[in-house]
């Protein structure tokens, strides 16, 4: 069992590790959606992977970094509201991406394993993959936690400071889109915006402070993997979806303490 489960064990709990710092961020910001319109975006990458035959993890990073920069560029135009923005890229980058798949005729993808992830076939290129990913998230979120803890804040206190906003925003972009590529093939596209939010904030319930969420939000996104993994174990359930019904039910739980309190 332990030889089994470790490998998906050590996966979930490094994709816990940046999720929950960036996480905080993204529900301080009020960002979800941005999240969710990568997260759809990457079943793009996966289907240009296969088509020029490209190793997938690289494909879906490049999709993912792309299209942020897209999103933060498109947002400083205003010409379309933020959130009709995100939802028409979400939309069509999910479509073209499931159309793009249905012409590879030569190869046979199981979509099931991209749309809900398959944490259970994690392997040693894999893990390397993940962690290489966690080490460069982690390094440039402790570089930057003042200059990014500030912009959310206040934008305009920000740049008083003399802090380069529109640079913060883009590099919060492509954090997110690191995130959603190392992740989305193990968590799945349709959900691994849940491992960015619900730890998150269900962290924010207890935190005292930013970084006291930070770190609560990652060890509650452990939890909710170690939760998942058992689930999945014992009642043959899918890993992914069985971490983020974890994390929801670990959320609940912090809802009905605060109304007893």
């Amino acid at each position: 069992m332990l030889e089994f489960l470790l490998p998906a064990l050590i996966a979930g709990i490094g994709i816990a590790m940046i999720a929950g710092p960036l996480g905080s961020f993204v529900v301080w910001r009020k960002m979800a959606y941005f999240g969710d319109t990568l997260s759809h975006a990457s079943l793009l990458g996966i289907a240009l992977g296969f088509l020029f035959n490209i190793n997938l993890n690289l494909a879906l990073l490049v999709c993912c970094l792309a299209l942020a920069v897209l999103l933060v560029t498109l947002q400083k135009q205003k010409y379309v509201a933020t959130d009709t923005l995100l939802g028409i890229l979400a939309h069509s980058s999910l479509s073209l991406g499931l159309v793009a798949i249905s012409f590879l005729d030569h190869v046979r993808i199981d979509l099931m394993s991209y749309l809900f992830g398959d944490l259970l076939a994690v392997t040693t290129t894999d893990l390397i993959w993940i962690y290489s990913g966690v080490a460069v998230v982690l390094t440039l979120l402790i570089a930057l936690w003042q200059p990014l803890l500030s912009m959310t804040i206040s934008e305009e206190l920000a740049q008083v400071e003399g802090i380069n906003v529109d640079l913060m925003r883009l590099i919060l972009m492509l954090l997110v889109g690191v995130v959603i590529a190392v992740a989305m093939k193990f968590v799945g596209a349709l959900i691994i915006t849940s491992l960015l939010i619900i730890p998150a904030a269900t962290a924010r319930r207890f935190a005292k402070g930013p970084e006291g969420m930070a770190l609560l939000a990652s060890l509650l996104g452990a939890i909710s993997v170690c939760i998942g993994l058992a689930m999945s174990w014992h009642y043959d359930t899918p890993a992914g979806p069985s971490v983020v019904v974890a994390a929801a039910g670990l959320f609940m739980l912090s809802q009905l303490k605060r109304g007893e309190a």
